[in-house]
């Protein structure tokens, strides 16, 4: 299996989702949150993709929008539209929500705890399976673990001003991780309070 996760900048970019059953909505939902520009193929557009920006267009007009892509994504229950624009898309990146071996490009389930974004893919083996383990990965990463990306954000940009050797700015971070005072903090949520033990910590490892 030749596939490697990637994370593209979708603003501005131009994607056209053919179909708009339940998996077309989706996919043009999360392009459009992202800041695409997108096209619809179908019938039966959800009125609140119009209102984040979706255009809808007619079958007939398939080779117009193809070209004007810059991602396709084939969603449509009707086999042989996709097959019609896949291809028309040539070399162009295009997922196949349909047969997915037969595109170049995955939309993995995805979701957010907090800041953080979780992509699952399986294959395509399983989609079912795909809900179940968002279900224990939700369950596994606490407030607290979300808490704690904050304070490492916030650590590393001190320790970039203080701190020139990347392994020496390493060591501190997991110190700050370690710290009990810290992790009693982020179990209760006190951001501010979390900081400014990260800024006592740091003076005192920064110390000669």
């Amino acid at each position: 299996m030749g596939w490697t996760p990637l994370y593209l900048e979708m603003k501005d970019n131009k994607v056209l989702i053919v179909g708009s059953g339940e998996v077309g909505n989706r996919r043009s939902r999360r392009f459009l949150e992202a800041g695409s520009d997108v096209v619809i193929i179908g019938n039966h557009v959800h009125p609140d993709l119009v209102d984040l920006g979706a255009v809808v267009k007619p079958i007939d007009e398939l080779i117009k929008w193809v070209e004007w892509a810059d991602i396709i994504v084939t969603a449509s229950g009707d086999p042989d539209l996709n097959d019609m624009a896949g291809e028309l898309s040539g070399k162009k990146l295009i997922n196949r929500a349909d047969q997915p071996d037969k595109g170049n490009l995955i939309v993995p389930s995805s979701f957010f705890i907090g800041d953080v974004q979780i992509c699952i893919f399986t294959g395509g083996k399983s989609p079912l399976m795909s809900k179940e383990l968002r279900k224990k990965i939700e369950k596994v990463i606490k407030p607290e673990d979300v808490f704690q990306l904050e304070i490492q954000f916030f650590a590393r940009n001190i320790l970039k001003e203080k701190v020139n050797d990347q392994k020496n700015r390493k060591k501190y971070l997991y110190k700050i991780l370690e710290d009990p005072e810290i992790k009693k903090l982020a179990k209760t949520g006190e951001l501010e309070d979390a900081k400014k033990c990260v800024v006592s910590l740091i003076n005192s490892l920064n110390k000669p």
